[in-house]
């Protein structure tokens, strides 16, 4: 499809991508969300994500699997009024957001609740992808793996994790279907060092920077685990966290 040529801040196509961006209702609401790139444009198609539109800073390119996508060139300072990213060279592309399976089916899975660090969630979904864990679950308030800077950080895992928003009392029934434990993330006397536990069929739940798993989640939980510190150390980030985590869970790989 041949891309139009947009001049105006006005137009409908602006207008509408720079709401995208600032607000996840409409993005739920719509059923879209943007990404931007050259890098992640090529790795959605690659991996057959539903690709709706791109804005060109420029010039347009003939990529393969665009052939049926509006597609659109701007200037250069349009294109950066348009952009939520400072400085990208583009392209700016929306797609629509997947289905959720209801029931899935998975051997493993991190579940995140409440971390609402874009980058961050992005890190542990894209983590999560390249240690091959079937899935992360994401309850309470989480960044919006939707938003442009959280679906940036997963650096194109996004397009290929299976991602699931529930709450606690869904996610365990998920792990009871599944027949897997749930263990939690928290400093306590109760957990057990993460070193000793089997956590190759296992959901694990990590819990906000600041205040870690809520007590209703934590409640629910088979046990706990610790990931052992020197002494005097600070808490682990999220990130942090949840990487050695989905390492120790695939170890046996």
């Amino acid at each position: 499809m041949e891309a139009e040529r947009l001049s105006s801040r006005k137009n409908p196509v602006i207008v509408r991508l720079r709401a995208l961006a600032a607000d996840a209702a409409l993005r739920r609401a719509e059923g879209e969300y943007i990404c931007d790139g050259d890098k992640l444009l090529r790795e959605a198609l690659e991996k057959g994500a539903a690709v709706t539109s791109v804005l060109w800073k420029g010039r347009a390119q003939d990529l393969p699997g665009l052939e049926d996508v509006r597609q659109y060139v701007v200037p250069e300072d349009l294109f950066d009024y348009a952009s939520p990213m400072k400085n990208s060279p583009g392209p700016l592309f929306t797609l629509r957001i997947p289905p959720e399976e209801r029931e899935p089916c998975f051997d493993r899975a991190l579940l995140l609740e409440n971390v609402q660090d874009p980058g961050n969630v992005g890190t542990l979904i894209r983590t999560a992808a390249a240690m091959g864990v079937d899935a992360v679950l994401l309850c309470g308030a989480c960044a919006d793996v939707y938003s442009p800077k959280t679906a940036r950080a997963t650096m194109g895992a996004v397009f290929r994790e299976r991602l699931v928003h529930t709450d606690a009392a869904g996610a365990k029934a998920l792990c009871e279907k599944n027949a897997l434990p749930l263990y939690g993330a928290a400093l306590s006397e109760r957990a057990s060092d993460i070193r000793v536990l089997d956590l190759r069929r296992a959901v694990v739940a990590i819990g906000s920077e600041g205040h870690g798993l809520s007590a209703e989640l934590l409640a629910l939980c088979d046990g706990e685990l610790i990931i052992p510190m020197t002494q005097g150390s600070e808490s682990l980030n999220a990130a942090s966290a949840g990487t050695i985590v989905l390492w120790e869970m695939t170890r046996d790989r």
